[in-house]
């Protein structure tokens, strides 16, 4: 377990092929920017004087899409990209694994985030990342009216398990495997179980979007 804060870095996994959405979803206009520029946007306020030292994006499928999507992001929020070539393979657990092996000694813990999750409140970003940093806990998940959502934390003393996973594991069994040093963080917001899957999903987020014309 780590032994100091502060040294929390976000990893957004933006690899998928978004097979369900027919096109790529990441870069999808949302409040004057993109789906995966809204997302970078939440950890940048939620973690901005919080701890949150870097942003890593994990891209896979829409490689181009994606990059060009946080071109104008980067000018003012630092940002790191690693690729997943095994994108194909549609998991998530591999991504991640890119994400930590990318990231350096000197980060005691990452951040989860999923890159289609534009909803994701830059309070739910910090309530996690404040919880993390105090209550040092291994694994660090939000929970609404009984269910995980994202983002949550994995200290650096749990990576080992995450690299050596294979499939079929998946993160979700991961974290049923280690429910027992999961802390949680409860939330009043659904955002924490939202993505962005379906056509449907994006125009039903968006009708509810005040700022939309």
């Amino acid at each position: 377990m780590s032994e100091a804060g502060g040294c929390v870095s976000a990893i957004v996994l933006a690899a998928g092929r978004s097979r369900r959405m027919g096109r790529p979803k990441l870069n999808l206009p949302w409040q004057g920017g993109t789906v995966i520029g809204q997302v970078v946007a939440a950890l940048a306020q939620g973690g901005g004087g919080a701890g949150l030292e870097r942003i890593l994006v994990v891209t896979g499928g829409a490689r181009r899409q994606v990059e060009q999507a946080l071109h104008d992001v980067a000018l003012s929020v630092p940002l790191e990209l690693a690729h997943n070539p095994d994108y194909t393979r549609g998991e998530m657990t591999r991504s991640l694994q890119v994400g930590l092996e990318a990231l350096g000694e000197d980060t005691c813990a990452a951040m989860v985030c999923l890159g289609d999750q534009p909803q994701m409140q830059s309070e739910t970003v910090r309530a996690v990342l404040n919880a993390y940093l105090s209550h040092q806990a291994l694994l660090m998940v939000p929970s609404y009216q009984m269910r995980r959502g994202h983002p949550w934390i994995i200290d650096r003393s749990l990576w080992g398990v995450v690299l050596d996973l294979h499939p079929p594991a998946t993160l979700r069994d991961f974290l049923n495997a280690h429910e027992a040093m999961i802390h949680y963080v409860v939330v009043d917001t659904p955002t924490i179980l939202e993505d962005l899957d379906t056509p449907q999903d994006y125009e039903r987020y968006l009708s509810q979007d005040p700022t939309r014309d």
